[in-house]
């Protein structure tokens, strides 16, 4: 596998649900949500959990389509699933841990058929490389996990 893509796997891998650095990988945190808390908010201008999980979704899944160079969902289809209304029927916590987790498991499988020079391609609807893109991913991930487990501890 080259070198700079097995890198971005691994750190992928790693914070999703391999041993990260930080602590506990995403997908544990998630799986330790009691999701009779997941709609509530902490005060009017915050994000429920179950908004912050559906953004991290949003983002993993425009990675993946970037990468694999699908036309059909654009920049504009993300951003208007961005922040999007939350509905409990359609939007529930066991559905988006599961969404997230196949959408990132469905972006590492992707990667490992490309190679080093991927990294340098330019993103649809970007000014930046997969490079950037995927690193940022990995960073997003982080940043909204430990919101989320903020978060728990203050509703819980």
């Amino acid at each position: 596998m080259p070198k700079q893509i097995g890198h971005i796997i691994t750190t992928l891998h790693s914070v999703v649900e391999g041993e990260p650095w930080f602590g506990r990988p995403v997908m544990s945190l998630l799986h330790d949500v009691d999701p009779s808390i997941v709609y509530k908010k902490p005060n009017e201008n915050s994000h429920s959990l179950i908004e912050l999980l559906y953004h991290m979704i949003t983002w993993a899944e425009f990675t993946l389509k970037r990468i694999e160079k699908d036309q059909n969902l654009d920049l504009t289809a993300f951003e208007k699933l961005d922040w999007r209304g939350i509905d409990p029927k359609e939007h529930t916590w066991e559905k988006g841990v599961a969404q997230f987790k196949v959408t990132n498991d469905l972006i590492i499988e992707a990667l490992e058929s490309k190679n080093d020079d991927f990294l340098n391609e330019k993103v649809d609807y970007r000014e930046y490389n997969f490079r950037f893109l995927l690193n940022g991913l990995i960073q997003h991930n982080i940043y909204h996990i430990g919101q989320i487990a903020y978060m728990k501890k203050m509703l819980s």
